[in-house]
């Protein structure tokens, strides 16, 4: 499998205070790469500095070998890039089906392999909330309609930052099932999560993050053999 992401070398600054140090990381076609690490390590920020929602200061951030870093925010999303937030940043005033227009766009390519139909056929509880404003929606329908916003950007690489925080038990299996969906219809994921367990059955690799560089890189399997890496910068 070819790269479609690649991040190299990103030192990251929120105001003066370094939070990603020499942070790297590639993203294969088609895989889920599971960046894991404790509350605090750096997942948010490796996320959005991708995303263009926190610039990296140095390194670079490559889509497809073409350069992200230094672009906005809305030129990376163009470029096939979509970022779920952890705190989702829905639209709390407008329906879910508002949400979801407003986020229509083509991939990079001029493709449009998702259309407000295909997201109601993946996602059918949104289906069924159409007319719901997205502020009277649970946290996990907010969630599903994070993600269902996401899609209707056509990204090549779908960035989900920790999907199941927070969230009930049916609603962390939902989220854990669209997932699996997802990576087989031959979606690229980068999923940020503190809990191995969640990723287990979903990722391909994975990334251990601790204060702001990358520890780990290997497959999930290997990971989860290793219970010295595990209980070194995984357990609370």
């Amino acid at each position: 499998m070819s790269d479609v992401l690649e991040i190299e070398g990103i030192d990251t600054y929120y105001g003066s205070s370094q939070v990603l140090f020499k942070m790297s990381l590639t993203v294969r076609q088609g895989e889920t790469l599971a960046l894991l690490g404790r509350n605090g390590a750096g997942k948010s920020t490796t996320m959005k500095s991708i995303a263009g929602v926190v610039p990296a200061r140095t390194g670079h951030v490559r889509l497809f070998g073409q350069e992200m870093r230094g672009r906005p925010a809305h030129r990376i999303a163009r470029a096939g890039i979509s970022f779920v937030p952890e705190d989702r940043q829905i639209f709390p005033t407008l329906t879910v089906q508002d949400n979801l227009d407003i986020a229509t766009k083509p991939a990079a390519n001029g493709n449009r392999t998702w259309t407000l139909e295909k997201v109601y056929d993946m996602l059918p509880l949104l289906a069924t909330l159409k007319n719901r404003l997205g502020g009277q929606l649970s946290g996990g329908e907010q969630q599903m309609l994070t993600i269902g916003r996401a899609l209707m950007g056509n990204p090549s690489v779908l960035l989900l930052d920790e999907p199941s925080e927070g969230l009930s038990p049916i609603m962390v299996q939902r989220v854990g099932d669209l997932v699996q969906s997802l990576r087989q219809m031959g979606a690229t994921i980068v999923l940020a999560e503190q809990n191995l367990n969640f990723c287990l059955d979903l990722a391909d690799r994975a990334v251990i993050i601790d204060k702001g560089s990358s520890v780990f890189c290997g497959a999930i399997d290997e990971l989860n053999a290793d219970e010295n890496i595990k209980r070194r910068y995984l357990s609370v």
